[in-house]
């Protein structure tokens, strides 16, 4: 896994634009680029302090590629801890290229997906879950996963798993050492202090475990099927709710035949919007086509907002709603279900009473007029634990992550079930080993080449 010749790659985003970075990395990184950088002062790049930057051109022989800006980075001062050059040049695709292409006909390669990060992980920069943030960092769309990308890359997820980890550690040690006095019966780890360290990291894992839930969901955004009878509205309330008008809408039922998707962030939480077609029962093959996928998109959900037409409702209306609302219920009896009238701009006092005292918890609105829109997205927010951000606690994201603390979990279990049973150090230390070999594999103590090659694989290229 470690390599140590120069690599080189685009640092910023590919196209054209103002500026382009060129990232350079490795031993020989500064020395290949002062033979094909001339500073306007004269200056020798070799020569020059860490963490400066120099102006001049970059040149193909006697040929002027650009005039560039150099930030030179040497030693360990970098990001990857190795000597490294970030090369400013015109935004130019062009320029761009031939550069790289100069680069490497001179010593460099090009670097793989995330190297550059893989060899700050390597040379001890980062550590593996610092590492992962940097990714979740890149691809952050909303407020909440950038924070808790910031927070795991400052290493607050890491810091308190190494805590345990060491704690851990160190009576694993003192159990091993009872092992080699076996015959003298000699106890060298406190058991009731054992037992609190235990119960103190059972219950600090269940936290980390149970945060998982809100951390997908923020990472990844919370899916909502909008669904309900055609021509009730559903494209309407898409488009209010984007701001946007991103459905046709029209007064012909059954105008969507198709699902249509968008995104939008509601107090830095992502939704993922789905308007779906309306279910009826009908005898055209593409709707029929359309209403399948509608209970497709339902079982991807997870909230499902139910859409009513306020002004057809009736006495007879209402008990066939009551009966549609239980059906879903039944069918997804695990996912949150929002209940909304829309078009209550044509109703009277006494018919909005009438609705709000039949159907319990429902949510009035008006998607043509605006109106109940924004308490929609408040009432939205409510499924999401957003105390957890506010009071900046260590939220999981990662799947590999969660996946690790799931089985340390269920080791120190077995070691709290040995503490209880009074059973020999030598059985305890097995499952203490097993624990901590988890949390190794959390920060990177304990890696293999090919869960590194999975890990930064999904990398962009230049970080």
């Amino acid at each position: 896994m470690i390599q140590k010749d120069t690599i080189v790659a685009l640092a910023t985003a590919s196209g054209a634009g103002a500026i382009a970075v060129l990232r350079v990395s490795g031993d020989h990184s500064i020395s290949i680029c002062s033979n094909l950088f001339r500073s306007v002062s004269g200056k020798n790049l070799v020569d020059q302090k860490t963490h400066t930057i120099h102006l001049g051109h970059i040149l193909d022989g006697d040929r002027v590629l650009d005039e560039v800006l150099v930030s030179l980075f040497k030693g360990t001062n970098s990001y990857t801890g190795e000597p490294t050059v970030e090369i400013s040049c015109h935004g130019s695709s062009y320029i761009q290229q031939e550069i790289i292409q100069l680069l490497l006909r001179n010593g460099c390669r090009m670097a793989n997906a995330g190297e550059f990060t893989l060899r700050a992980f390597i040379n001890g920069k980062l550590d593996l879950s610092q590492a992962e943030a940097v990714a979740d960092l890149i691809a952050a769309d909303s407020e909440a996963s950038h924070q808790i990308a910031m927070q795991q890359m400052r290493g607050g997820f890491s810091t308190e798993i190494k805590k345990l980890r060491d704690e851990l550690l160190n009576f694993a040690s003192l159990i091993e050492l009872e092992l080699d006095f076996a015959e003298e019966d000699v106890e060298f780890a406190n058991r009731t202090q054992f037992q609190a360290l235990v119960s103190k990291i059972t219950n600090v894992l269940k936290r980390l475990i149970d945060s998982f839930a809100v951390g997908n969901v923020i990472k990844n955004g919370i899916p909502v099927a909008i669904v309900g009878e055609p021509n009730v509205g559903k494209s309407t309330l898409l488009n209010a709710l984007l701001n946007e008008d991103r459905a046709i809408v029209s007064d012909i039922a059954g105008t969507t035949r198709d699902t249509i998707e968008d995104e939008i962030t509601i107090g830095g939480i992502g939704f993922r919007f789905i308007d779906t077609a309306g279910i009826r029962d009908t005898e055209d093959v593409v709707e029929s086509i359309g209403i399948k996928k509608t209970f497709e998109k339902i079982e991807q959900a997870q909230v499902v907002m139910y859409l009513v037409d306020s002004s057809e409702s009736t006495i007879n209306s209402l008990q066939q709603l009551k009966t549609e609302i239980g059906k879903i219920k039944n069918k997804y009896p695990q996912k949150p279900l929002i209940v909304v009238a829309n078009k209550i701009d044509l109703l009277e006092a006494s018919q909005i009473s009438s609705l709000t005292t039949e159907i319990k918890n429902i949510h009035l609105l008006s998607a043509k007029q605006n109106i109940g829109v924004e308490e929609l997205q408040n009432k939205l927010l409510d499924f999401v634990n957003t105390g957890v951000l506010r009071n900046n606690e260590t939220v999981v994201t990662n799947t590999r992550h969660y996946d690790a603390l799931l089985k340390a979990l269920e080791e120190i279990q077995k070691v709290q079930y040995g503490i209880d049973h009074g059973l020999s150090g030598d059985l305890m230390a097995i499952d203490i080993r097993q624990a901590l070999y988890h949390f190794g594999e959390i920060t990177g103590e304990i890696t293999s080449d090919d869960l590194l090659g999975n890990i930064f694989a999904n990398f962009c290229i230049g970080k």
